[in-house]
Parts: structure tokens; sequence; C-alpha cells
């Protein structure tokens, strides 16, 4: 997540993957779906700018956790969307309890989608290695990601205000815009977005509404 705080124009960067807080108990390392902690370092900020989902997907040894926890309760895995879900519940009532919407603007940065399978744009290639062009049509074939719904939902049940970024579609439409389909390398990881880029196009989007 971002924070900026109008003193002299600072601007912070707060790493909290999760949101939610990972920490290191007698049990291992665990995910604490009901606990954020990590909220202390936003209050009194001008703007905060949260952000997160791309972590949660990662499993075996790219996973950061052992357990996931809830209600005290310790789970060895939980469903990924469920536990999104869940996390993401959290924040919301974070939000909802510490936020003076006179004093802060709070955004949410939409979910940055994937292009792993090309019969998500109605190709059959296998990922997008070689594609150089947006898919071009009125409806990405791939429809909406679940975790966009996730985040929807969340957002839509809050009564502080939350202004939603939602760069989904428009990136969905940006095949052709992961920089691993210019470096040659076969390896790609196509859940990232590099700058200069698309994520140009998201920060000109929230200077807009940081003017509004």
């Amino acid at each position: 997540m971002l924070i900026y705080q109008d003193y002299g124009l600072e601007l912070f960067l707060y790493r909290t993957a999760y949101l939610v807080d990972l920490d290191h108990d007698k049990a291992g390392r665990v995910l604490k779906l009901d606990s954020i902690t990590n909220g202390e370092a936003w209050r009194g900020m001008d703007v905060l700018i949260f952000n997160t989902w791309h972590w949660w997907t990662h499993t075996g040894s790219a996973q950061p956790w052992d357990y996931i926890q809830e209600n005290n309760k310790l789970y060895k895995d939980m469903n990924r969307f469920v536990a999104f879900y869940k996390g993401l519940t959290t924040w919301a009532r974070w939000v909802e309890k510490n936020v003076n919407p006179a004093q802060t603007k709070v955004f949410f940065l939409g979910i940055s989608p994937v292009h792993y399978q090309g019969r998500d744009w109605n190709q059959p290639s296998k990922s997008c290695m070689s594609e150089k062009e947006p898919f071009f049509g009125l409806k990405y074939p791939g429809g909406i990601p679940m975790a966009w719904v996730v985040v929807n939902k969340v957002l839509s049940r809050m009564s502080k205000p939350v202004y939603f970024l939602d760069v989904t579609t428009l990136s969905q439409y940006r095949k052709d815009a992961h920089p691993e389909g210019y470096s040659g390398v076969m390896a790609t990881d196509c859940s990232h977005w590099c700058l200069p880029g698309l994520p140009d196009t998201w920060n000109e989007l929230l200077n807009a509404a940081l003017s509004h």
C-alpha cells in the first residue's frame, strides 16, 4: 500500500502484502485473517492507497505462511478466495472504525489480471509471450476475475467512502503489456507489470481522482 502525507509532499510505501497480519508465532508463520495491527502505521494520513491479492495466490515454497488463523483457530490452508474475502473484510472494518473521511481519502487499487492462457482472449497461445497487440473487442472473453468480485463485494458493503480504482478490465485488454514478452526470457511471470507501461495509465487515473 502507498501512504501519502501532505507535510512536505511526503510519500511512503508501507509493504504489508496481505493488509492483515503475518506473524511468527510458536506454531510458525501465521497469516491472521482477523488481525490488523499494521493499521497503526496508517493513522493520520491525508491519502491511503491500498492494494492486495497478488501474494494470496502463492503456494508451495513461495507461500510465506505455514498456517492461516481465524478466531484463534489454525488452518493448514483455506480456499484462497475465502481467505481473501475474510482478510479484506478485516481491512474494511479497520477503515470503518479508524478513518475520518474529512481528513483522509482512501483508495483501493483493483485487481491486475494475468494473461497465462490464450483461451482468455480466444487464441490458442499458452501465454502472452508473443503478444504484441491489445485485445480488440467489446467484451473480454476471459470474464471478470473472481478476486475482483471479492473486492467489489467488500467495498459495496462499506459505509465510509473508498474510491475503487478499477484497473481490471482495461488491463485485461492489454495482453501485450507484460515486460516478459519483449525481454526474450521464456520463463514468463504474467502476473507482474512493470513501468514504464500500463501502470502509467493506472497512475494517471489515480492522479485524476486525487485532483477531483
